[in-house]
């Protein structure tokens, strides 16, 4: 059986009008001379995943498509408890599109204990937002968990309202909405500055790749249209996403694993399936974190937030891309045993 994707066209179109998708060739003498700046934000942590403060520009190595790179600038970020940067804002997107009823209700209960820690003093701002039929704004940033919390439970904000069609069609709706939200959120931030952290709570839109799932060659060319605009539009934002989810929602455990399959990035049509759309691929390749292991997500949010605690942020210029929309793997190397580096995975260059 042939599966047609006859919402790739309306998503793509949306996505360009929401203005995060990027042009396929921009004319040399049009470009901004910073082009093809590229700035990372890095998180480095040791054995036990505590984020590791007070290295130098000395100890990092930057390899695009495993060349070394000169570092252009260099900024630490790190202090013992509050956020490492005044700037670094957080917000906790509700998944009521994808989870069940009472699976969406629960992951609201766990999102009011988290906001209610410590007695409501929450370590940097932080907003909430919602995932829906209907695009809604996100609350005003706080550092009230309290008043949060409290809007949570007065307003029923997250929710599930939404009865729709089941199967692989009702799965093809589902995910058209939750690229579309994302692809939302990330061009509405692109001009704001400073780091965001995104953290996805819910167990993200269904996969929709198999054998029995047979793309066209106008599918592909839609699709990785799409994972070009939505990558980009998460680097230039400098959002790095992150994918909270209950064990109880997340299938069995190859269900849960399965993105895993999908996570190297894809450099032509040819090679991409809905796989590569997915929200657990798209968050580690932001250099992100997928917690869906327990079903203690307050704490979960919490660990994603750790990563605002120290983190380091540096730059350098990528060679002209011989083509347009190739392909660049990104990796960075810390001079120092046993402590690894988490950043960006990869980017897409223009000519």
């Amino acid at each position: 059986m042939r599966a047609k994707f006859p919402w790739l066209m309306l998503l793509v179109s949306c996505l360009i009008l929401s203005g995060f998708a990027r042009q396929a060739a921009v004319p040399p003498q049009a470009a901004p001379p910073d082009d093809r700046r590229i700035t990372l934000d890095v998180v480095v942590t040791d054995h036990s995943g505590n984020p590791v403060s007070g290295l130098q520009q000395q100890d990092f190595t930057v390899l695009d498509n495993k060349k070394p790179q000169s570092i252009l600038s260099f900024a630490a970020s790190g202090s013992a408890g509050k956020a490492a940067d005044s700037t670094v804002q957080a917000e906790v997107l509700v998944d009521a599109v994808n989870a069940p009823f009472q699976g969406a209700a629960f992951q609201r209960d766990q999102l009011a204990r988290f906001l209610r820690r410590n007695n409501g003093e929450l370590p940097l701002p932080v907003s909430l937002g919602l995932i829906a039929d209907t695009p809604s704004s996100p609350t005003a940033a706080s550092e009230d968990g309290n008043a949060l919390a409290e809007e949570l439970e007065s307003n029923q904000f997250g929710l599930r309202n939404i009865t729709r069609s089941q199967g692989f069609y009702g799965g093809q709706e589902r995910a058209q909405l939750s690229i579309t939200d994302l692809g939302r959120f990330a061009s509405n931030e692109t001009n704001q500055p400073g780091r965001k952290i995104l953290i996805w709570l819910g167990p993200g839109w269904p996969l929709l790749t198999g054998p029995e799932v047979l793309l066209s060659n106008k599918d592909q060319q839609e699709l990785f249209r799409t994972v070009i605009g939505l990558s980009t539009a998460l680097r230039e934002a400098r959002i790095t996403l992150y994918n909270v989810s209950a064990t109880t929602l997340n299938g069995s455990l190859g269900q849960a694993l399965y993105y895993q399959t999908f996570l190297k990035g894809v450099s032509s049509p040819n090679q991409i399936q809905n796989g590569n759309l997915a929200l657990q691929v798209f968050a580690v390749q932001s250099g992100g974190l997928i917690l869906n292991e327990s079903n203690d997500l307050d704490t979960s949010i919490a660990d994603c937030l750790r990563d605002a605690r120290s983190y380091y942020t540096l730059s350098f210029d990528s060679a002209a891309a011989k083509r347009p929309d190739e392909y660049h793997s990104l990796q960075v190397k810390i001079d120092k045993p046993k402590l690894v580096a988490r950043t960006r995975t990869g980017y897409y260059a223009q000519p």
